[in-house]
């Protein structure tokens, strides 16, 4: 399976001297939620986020530019004491989020 992050990585490693980094953060859902790219309901909880970023050359301060976000998520048929890690949209994400902090207790 050639996923969208395969091909970006791809074309990220063809660049000789590109300078790519990761940043991972926990992001907590307080109800049970739905995200573009998991064909399931997800429960509530903690979940990791890694972000890939590449430098952007040629300029005179450093600058990073998003090119990849994925989520580690239970896998599907063994609950969650195995993981999966799936391509998402910052967007995505960033609309999870906010449906999550608007819905009520």
């Amino acid at each position: 399976m050639h996923t969208q992050l395969q091909q970006r990585r791809a074309g990220c490693e063809r660049q000789p001297g590109m300078t790519m980094r990761s940043r991972r953060e926990t992001i907590t859902f307080k109800h049970p939620f739905r995200i573009k790219g998991v064909d399931r309901l997800l429960p509530a909880g903690a979940y990791e986020v890694i972000t890939d970023e590449e430098m952007i050359e040629g300029l005179s301060f450093a600058s990073f530019r998003r090119v990849a976000t994925m989520m580690m998520v239970p896998a599907a048929a063994s609950g969650r004491s195995t993981m999966e890690m799936v391509s998402i949209s910052s967007i995505d994400l960033s609309d999870a989020q906010r449906i999550d902090a608007s819905t009520p207790p």
